[in-house]
């Protein structure tokens, strides 16, 4: 297997809400993400399983693109490690009573709740969200905030992971926070050839802005491409943002406009999480040594690599080894 990944203690159950008018874009998502065979991965066992449930044996999809015959019942949740329901255009109808239940008990005995999109909706009807932070698409901010006041609606963010619960925004968020799930159960390494495999950005952290502006280029190439790239591979070295603008030959404030624009983030935030990428890959592939995951990653001091590596995990360097190290159990650096 791949030097680095996590063997799964075993397969994860994942179960996948479908009701009347469900959008089938975030159903693919989910069965994209966590239903298809890795080979490429080298696990003992699949990561995931993935199960349709529907509160009725027929489900017809979104505009009636098509219908779901043969779909288990939602009994399904019951045996569900993680809970994914998708998104649906008519928000403010209410769901199936049955649908509620299903999302309410599925969280009362403690398994993980996703919603996708509109899928917020449903669990702040179910009252998993009040008083707790979640994003849903940005065009549905108004009706949102008037059907769940109590809900702390962050609404310019691709994803908000309070724990047990999960909410994406926009379709194409639902697959930034489904490689994020990856990398929580995983690590970095097995989400990073996950990413490959979709073609799609390994990481764009969860407080990146849903809508970016992308203004229409003039005469020169202003992508960040390149000094990205750059970055990437120097990141052992203390790079600032103005040695990022001296390679990309902008101002400061030029690059920053440009990190906005197309990234939704800042020059700054943009290096600390590539650096916090790496020292859990080096973490990952077995370096033991603590100065040395800090030197090579950028961040300087283990002091500032365990505070880094908690606010991004909620772990420290040793029990991220414990969990998703080439060598579970080994004594480390605390």
């Amino acid at each position: 297997m791949p030097q680095g990944s996590s063997q799964p203690a075993r397969t994860h159950r994942v179960a996948v809400i479908v009701d009347a008018g469900t959008n089938p874009f975030e159903v693919g998502v989910a069965t994209e993400l966590f239903g298809l065979p890795r080979p490429e991965l080298g696990l003992e066992r699949p990561a995931y399983e993935v199960t349709l449930c529907a509160p009725d044996g027929v489900v017809r999809m979104n505009h009636g693109f098509f219908t779901l015959t043969g779909v288990p019942s939602l009994d399904t949740v019951d045996e569900a490690d993680t809970l994914v329901v998708p998104g649906r255009p008519d928000n403010v109808v209410p769901r199936v009573p049955a649908v509620l239940d299903a999302i309410r008990r599925t969280h009362a005995r403690g398994a993980r709740v996703v919603s996708f999109c509109t899928g917020t909706f449903a669990l702040a009807e179910a009252g998993l969200l009040d008083g707790r932070r979640a994003t849903t698409h940005w065009r549905w901010e108004q009706d949102f905030r008037e059907l769940h006041p109590k809900v702390l609606l962050e609404p310019d963010v691709l994803f908000v992971d309070e724990g047990d619960v999960l909410t994406a925004a926009g379709s194409a968020a639902a697959l930034d926070l489904g490689l994020h799930i990856w990398r929580q159960d995983h690590g970095a390494e097995l989400a990073n050839q996950v990413s490959r495999r979709l073609v799609f950005a390994a990481h764009r952290d969860g407080g990146q802005r849903q809508f970016v502006e992308r203004p229409v280029p003039e005469v020169r190439d202003e992508s960040l491409g390149p000094v990205l790239s750059w970055a990437q591979e120097h990141l052992d070295q203390p790079l600032t943002v103005a040695d990022l603008a001296a390679r990309a030959r902008v101002s400061p404030a030029t690059l920053h406009r440009r990190f906005r624009a197309q990234l939704g983030t800042t020059p700054l935030a943009w290096l600390i999480a590539e650096r916090v990428t790496l020292a859990r890959r080096l973490i990952e592939r077995g370096e033991e040594r603590l100065d040395v995951v800090a030197a090579r990653s950028g961040l300087g001091t283990a002091a500032n690599l365990r505070a880094r590596l908690r606010r991004e995990t909620g772990l420290s360097p040793s029990a991220y080894r414990r969990r998703f190290g080439t060598a579970a159990g080994e004594a480390v650096n605390p």
